[in-house]
């Protein structure tokens, strides 16, 4: 039964955050009688609750209890994101590798910044991405291999598929120590990005995002972007 919760719970992300009964049913693969019974205990223990539509949604019990995971990266970097975000007045995000993906942390962006794709708790693929990148390009040989040999998706027309091409492209990465994209997640904006190397891991990486029509700003970025995350990767290895 257990597992059955689980996979309930699981229906939701950041591209499904509500959901009626029938589209958990289908999503978790729990049939809908069963899913019925057991939404209902979940609301009940609010780890779900009810839209004024009907749809269902993540709860604040589950939020109350996502608080108490160990957050001590997002605790370290984000007063330094706030730093970044106040120096640049750009979207500044904070993204780890989970998988073959980027998991997006924390974020600051403003009113009049431009639109961003990553959501906080959002996954994203890792070459079309700056945050991606950066991470990408100092992770094990073996492990750039393997990704590089997978078909990779291609978001835009820009996106760099081509494993020679792409696997050049992280070499330079590593080399200057930070990465750039344009419109290669999305039409409109360009990224700069860097990682928080501990002890030469990747832990992290800090990216700032803005309008494509402004790429020329980007390498203005690159100083204040790289020295924040040396501050973060200092202050996390120190605790």
């Amino acid at each position: 039964m257990t597992s059955k919760v689980l996979a309930i719970l699981g229906a939701f992300d950041t591209d499904h955050p509500r959901l009626t009964l029938s589209e958990i049913s289908r999503r978790s693969g729990v049939p809908l009688t069963t899913t019925h019974r057991l939404v209902g205990e979940l609301v009940t223990w609010q780890a779900l609750s009810r839209t004024a539509d009907g749809h269902l949604r993540v709860g604040l019990r589950l939020w109350e209890l996502g608080q108490l995971a160990p957050g001590r990266l997002q605790e370290v970097a984000h007063p330094w994101l706030q730093e970044l975000y106040a120096e640049t007045g750009e979207n500044v995000h904070l993204a780890v590798r989970d998988g073959l993906e980027v998991l997006y942390v924390d974020k600051l962006h403003g009113r009049r910044a431009v639109r961003l794709v990553s959501r906080t708790g959002g996954r994203l693929p890792m070459h079309p991405t700056g945050v991606g990148k950066a991470l990408l390009a100092h992770e094990p040989d073996w492990f750039r291999g393997a990704y590089l040999a997978r078909e990779l998706e291609r978001p835009t027309p820009r996106t760099i598929v081509e494993p020679g091409r792409l696997a050049r492209e992280l070499a330079s990465v590593r080399v200057q120590g930070y990465a750039l994209t344009f419109e290669e997640m999305s039409l409109g904006s360009c990224s700069a990005a860097a990682p928080v190397l501990v002890e030469g891991r990747a832990v992290a990486a800090v990216g700032v995002v803005l309008s494509s029509r402004r790429a020329r700003e980007l390498q203005r970025l690159v100083e204040p972007l790289l020295r924040v995350t040396s501050e973060i990767a200092r202050a996390y290895a120190a605790r």
